[in-house]
């Protein structure tokens, strides 16, 4: 559940590294008892599961997505063309063994941060600003060294945080 202003994007990524996106007019108010509307069709890939959505207020953010394996990039919302809801999507990363399948999606800009958490429970805080923007379709780069056992748990946006110098006072 995301809260929206009526006009914005919807942006829905499956764990096959899929993503639809389409304007939020296209979903019909209903009551809370409503069973809804689909906004990805998954196909008949085995275990595939909607991982996240992003709702973009404006074309100023960016497209942020993580892999379970350490693997994440930022495109531009542009990349994604808009389609209706329902569809299959667009790929919007190479998934490989070596990436692992796609686990967050998030809408980010330079004044961001991620915080990511791996199972061993290792936390590592990144510099949104620090990556670059990439296409689409691309495997993206590694954001978190793993051991070959373990996997991404979680990943969460956060405000960036300015250092301030505290001055001893002598």
């Amino acid at each position: 559940v995301l809260l929206t202003n009526g006009t914005n994007e919807i942006t829905l990524a499956s764990k096959a590294g899929k993503v639809v996106r389409f304007n939020e007019a296209n979903v019909r108010p209903m009551g809370r008892n409503a069973s809804g509307v689909r906004g990805i069709n998954l196909g008949d890939e085995k275990d595939n599961e909607v991982i996240g959505m992003i709702a973009m207020p404006d074309k100023t953010s960016n497209v942020m997505v993580v892999s379970e394996k350490g693997y994440g990039k930022r495109s531009d919302i542009e990349e994604y063309r808009v389609t209706m809801r329902g569809g299959k999507g667009v790929k919007t990363i190479n998934i490989t063994e070596k990436t692992g399948n796609l686990i967050a999606i998030k809408n980010v800009t330079d004044k961001d941060d991620l915080m990511i958490i791996n199972r061993s429970g290792i936390i590592i805080r990144l510099a949104v600003a620090e990556l670059r923007v990439i296409g689409r379709a691309t495997q993206g780069v590694r954001l978190i060294n793993l051991k070959e056992t373990d996997e991404i748990a979680a990943v969460t946006k956060v405000d960036v945080e300015e250092e301030v110098a505290k001055i001893d006072e002598a």
